[in-house]
């Protein structure tokens, strides 16, 4: 008697071990995926449009942002009549902030326009991650309010490291941690997304993001999302 509960005790313990061996970073991925669409629809996704309202310092401001696949990202906040542009593409970036007393457009460094240009990705850096150079690693599980995430990493050659945390449950993104180095300084920051919806396309998307960069903390709360709407490339443009 003593033999067979053994042997089922060792049955149970080695299925748990080979359950937990068989959960891969692919797995959390690939359901991650599904989740948010699957991969026909986020393949589909070439533009997309919001607005909403950014709350920073006890304010809130009215932005706007206009986003092509791959190829540009254009956003505009009215901070009390003083237009904040950051705009980016493939090949460089730009910006027009007064509040900091540049009220030209401005170019980015290289180094910040390439950092930048993660945020072109919109269909999300886990999708075809590998295609995009990037390696993933399951690294366990970690609590993200009150839930046990599962703790995900992303890097590539950079050196750059973006930690995702996977609600279990639903394989939503909670929230996504992000270290690089910027003309030789490290730079991290931390997002958390929550409210997701599900637009009219079929994706499923986050409508409020809160981001800590530098000791400062930014709530946006998207109220219109529009997937593949015709958005002019001219818009784009540094003025001259």
């Amino acid at each position: 008697m003593k033999a067979i509960k053994f042997a089922l005790l060792l049955f149970v313990t080695l299925g748990s071990i080979s359950v937990t061996q068989a959960q891969t970073a692919d797995d959390i991925i690939n359901k991650h995926i599904d989740a948010i669409g699957g991969k026909d629809v986020l393949s589909k996704i070439n533009t997309i449009y919001v607005e909403g309202a950014i709350t920073a310092m006890g304010s809130d401001y009215t932005t706007k942002i206009n986003m092509v696949n791959g190829k540009a990202l254009k956003s505009e906040t009215d901070v009390n009549g003083s237009m904040i542009i950051q705009c980016i593409t493939d090949t460089g970036g730009w910006s027009v902030n007064p509040l900091m007393g540049q009220s030209d457009p401005t170019l980015m460094t290289p180094e910040e326009a390439k950092m930048a240009k993660s945020s072109l990705d919109i269909r999300g850096q886990l999708y075809n991650y590998r295609d995009k150079g990037f390696t993933a690693t399951l690294v366990g599980r970690d609590s993200v309010m009150g839930v046990s995430d599962y703790k995900l990493k992303l890097a590539d050659k950079s050196g750059a490291e973006y930690t995702y945390y996977i609600d279990p449950v639903t394989y939503y993104i909670s929230k996504l941690d992000v270290k690089a180095s910027v003309g030789g300084k490290d730079i991290s920051n931390s997002s958390s997304y929550s409210n997701y919806k599900k637009t009219d396309f079929g994706y499923v998307m986050a409508n409020t993001t809160a981001t800590t960069n530098m000791g400062y903390d930014i709530v946006i709360n998207y109220s219109k999302i529009e997937i593949n709407k015709d958005i002019d490339p001219k818009i784009f443009a540094m003025p001259k």
